[in-house]
């Protein structure tokens, strides 16, 4: 498994080219960026010695974030269909093979009438990335307080993503696998073991406070090893079952951090390092 930064919780850094130097200096083999921050760190350093520099610095592109607008309406849906052929193509070349969007748990639309859209809508984004060897990864969102933000219930758990998953029908949609979501959700050491690497097509990693499950915030997090989840046994199942990509932290929190971006990025580096002796993976 490959340890992996991402920009949230470590606040502003410039460019790719900065969080790649703040990951190889702690500890970090992948990133997740956008498309577009991956443009215009070929616009800056020309492709091939955008790849060169990655490679010097052993980090690797974890994921980058899907640009369509899937929720909303048919037009906007469209609109975004050329940002994501673009940034499938930027990402593929620099051997990029994940590309993520989040589930919100409830929605304003009628659900059922949603799920047929979202359905018909994601399979096209999956079709799209296929064509350069990506996976689309789905992340369920578990926090208490999302499923009730809007009118009505969508999905919230593993079991029903891993269910849409097998309507959508595509073999490269895969799991975004979130420890915060996990832990919300209230599942088990037990459901991860139930899946197979092949499901999962990135991960999330980070910590909650040590309050009821049902008032957990979803961007109120904090370093792993600095709350109540047991990462140890969650590291420890995916170990166990064979999944060996990117683990990427991601922590949002209610104010942005004070300290500097260095600072932070030390600091998750141990918050790592913690976690992952904790689960005999150092």
């Amino acid at each position: 498994m490959i340890k992996g930064l991402s920009t949230a919780g470590i606040g502003e850094v410039k460019n790719v080219e900065e969080l790649v130097l703040l990951a190889s200096e702690n500890g970090f083999g992948a990133i997740d960026v956008s498309g577009q921050e991956l443009r215009d760190f070929i616009g800056q350093k020309g492709l091939e010695e955008a790849k060169a520099f990655l490679q010097e610095h052993q980090v690797k592109i974890g994921s980058i974030g899907l640009p369509v607008e899937w929720r909303h309406s048919d037009e906007k849906f469209r609109e975004g269909l050329s940002a994501l052929l673009n940034d499938a193509k930027t990402a593929a070349e620099f051997g990029c093979t994940s590309c993520c969007t989040y589930v919100l748990p409830s929605t304003d639309y009628n659900a059922a009438h949603f799920m047929a859209l979202a359905t018909k809508r994601l399979k096209l984004c999956a079709q799209i990335l296929n064509e350069y060897g990506i996976n689309l990864g789905l992340e369920y969102v578990g926090p208490h307080h999302l499923r009730t933000a809007w009118k009505n219930p969508f999905i919230w758990d593993l079991k029903s993503t891993l269910d849409w998953i097998d309507a959508i029908g595509e073999l490269n949609v895969g799991l975004l696998l979130d420890s915060y979501h996990w832990y919300t959700a209230g599942e088990s050491y037990e459901d991860l073991l139930a899946l197979k690497p092949a499901q999962i097509t990135h991960v999330h990693l980070n910590d909650a406070k040590d309050v009821p499950i049902d008032e957990v915030l979803d961007n109120d997090r904090v370093y792993p090893g600095e709350g109540v989840i047991d990462l140890a046994g969650f590291l420890k199942a995916l170990n166990e079952i064979g999944y060996k990509g990117a683990i990427v932290q991601e922590i949002l929190t209610i104010e942005p951090p004070s300290e500097s971006n260095k600072e932070l990025a030390e600091k998750s580096g141990k918050a790592f390092e913690k976690v992952f002796a904790a689960a005999e993976l150092n």
